[in-house]
């Protein structure tokens, strides 16, 4: 039997290795955890990034300064700027209450009025006498005001009182019945007397105030202080040195009410080797004014030319 049959060798089967020192012994069956794969990592080349400063903005060259602008405008005593103009405005400037107040009451007159037939035209009047006593008694206290000095607390009660007289009578409606008292004597202004009269006052307002008051004026300067004229080449300069300033601001309503916080200067100067005082009357912003004419005088020129 065994001679038909061919044989086939048998290979043996290899042992396992032994194992080796340190390294973990494996159970047949048991799987085998994976070996972590590594890979190089290649580096990556950062940008650089370059910071280039900005340019500085262009500095503007100083203003040229202009004598005829400087002495038209007020200047501020700021960045390099030496020159201050003190204008003295007439007693004109406190009227404008009046033609405030007379607009005021041509629009009552107009929009409350009625229209009354006098000859062949109809002309257009309001039926109470308030208007017209409230605009003539604003008229009579800036006469009163702007001729009569009146110092301190007598002025506040005077005019206050006046003026609170003539509110409260024209609040009740009982100025028309003190009119019948006098023989029916009432107070009527048409809107057209209202109308021409304050327009009239305030041209010549606003003419004295922009432009006839400015034409004398005076210019501080550190070290220096000069009278100018507009028209004319005369002027006169004094030396601050030992130059004293004193602000009158003792009228409540010319200076405060109506002044919008004006003033009088006075000022002591020593010209030639004498002593002269110079009054400057209602002089607007007068506290701000005298801070900067001080700051101003003790200026050195030499200072003031560095600056600039």
């Amino acid at each position: 039997m065994a001679d038909h049959f061919p044989t086939t060798p048998v290979q043996p089967i290899p042992a396992p290795p032994a194992p080796q020192p340190n390294q973990p012994v494996y159970a047949p069956g048991m799987a085998m955890p994976q070996q972590p794969v590594y890979q190089q990592s290649v580096p990556v080349q950062q940008p650089v990034y370059v910071v280039t400063p900005a340019a500085p903005p262009p500095v503007a060259p100083p203003p040229v300064p202009n004598e005829s602008t400087d002495a038209l405008s007020q200047t501020e005593l700021a960045h390099g700027h030496a020159v201050m103009t003190l204008v003295s405005h007439s007693p004109l400037f406190y009227w404008w209450p009046v033609w405030a107040v007379g607009y005021l009451a041509m629009l009552i007159t107009w929009t409350s009025g009625q229209n009354v037939q006098i000859g062949d035209h109809a002309t257009r009047f309001h039926p109470s006498n308030n208007a017209g006593v409230i605009f003539f008694a604003t008229l009579f206290i800036v006469i009163l005001i702007t001729n009569i000095t009146l110092r301190g607390l007598a002025s506040a009660l005077v005019i206050m009182g006046m003026a609170l007289v003539t509110v409260m009578l024209a609040y009740f409606g009982l100025w028309d019945n003190i009119f019948r008292f006098f023989g029916a004597l009432h107070i009527y202004l048409n809107e057209g007397a209202y109308f021409w009269f304050s327009t009239v006052v305030f041209l010549v307002w606003a003419f004295a105030t922009f432009v006839f008051d400015r034409m004398s004026y005076w210019q501080v300067t550190p070290g220096q202080m000069t009278l100018k004229h507009m028209f004319g080449a005369s002027s006169k300069s004094y030396d601050t040195e030992n130059m004293t300033f004193e602000k009158r601001r003792n009228d409540v309503f010319r200076h405060w009410l109506l002044g919008l916080g004006s003033g009088d200067l006075i000022i002591n100067a020593f010209n030639a080797g004498s002593r002269e005082t110079i009054d400057i009357p209602n002089v607007l912003f007068i506290g701000t004014k005298v801070h900067e004419i001080q700051h101003l005088i003790a200026t050195k020129p030499d200072d003031d030319e560095a600056k600039r």
